[in-house]
């Protein structure tokens, strides 16, 4: 039987020392832990918050998050597309989430606020109306995405093709158009 853990706080644990319970969490804040390299699969995570953890290279495979917010987490090299689907919906804010990857999620309206996504993988994803505002994507991976009425008015340091990926009503600015237009060569005053 797996545990049930309601409105609790957990701060400063480092979960490489101190095994993480497996479980559901409703409503749980998790303030500066460690989940570092670990696994925390086959986990529940209902409308939970991370506020600077340190998540990197930690394995989710089967791990549910369902409307969780990640702010100020370090979460290099997570391989989300592994968590379970069913539900999924998270938003980051000041993350750093570079080598992560999304690979074939159904995440629309998703929100990557002033987060580092270098060399993410979005390969085939759905992003339909998220939110990119103030990040930097230097190397993002997006091969047959959705990324319609996407904002990506204020991030930067993108490329990527418009004919490979679906981008009508996506959003953009002047500044940014270059890494759409740069595989064609072209010069921009």
């Amino acid at each position: 039987m797996l545990s049930f853990f309601d409105y609790e706080n957990y701060t400063k644990i480092d979960f490489t020392n101190t095994k993480i319970k497996k479980g559901e969490y409703d409503n749980c804040t998790f303030l500066n832990c460690n989940f570092e390299g670990i696994h925390a699969s086959n986990i529940q995570f209902v409308e939970c918050q991370f506020i600077g953890c340190n998540f990197s290279n930690t394995i989710v495979s089967n791990t549910a998050f369902k409307d969780v917010s990640f702010v100020d987490c370090k979460m290099i090299g997570v391989k989300f597309n592994e968590c379970d689907s069913f539900l999924l919906q998270f938003s980051f804010k000041d993350c750093q989430l570079n080598f992560s990857s999304f690979y074939q999620l159904n995440i629309p309206n998703t929100k990557f606020i002033s987060t580092n996504l270098e060399e993410v993988d979005f390969t085939e994803c759905n992003l339909i109306g998220s939110d990119f505002s103030n990040s930097d994507l230097h190397n993002i991976i997006f091969e047959n995405t959705i990324v319609e009425k996407a904002d990506f008015r204020t991030a930067k340091n993108f490329t990527f093709s418009l004919e490979q990926n679906k981008v009508k009503g996506a959003q953009f600015s002047k500044e940014n158009l270059e890494g759409l237009l740069s595989k064609y060569k072209i010069v921009i005053d």
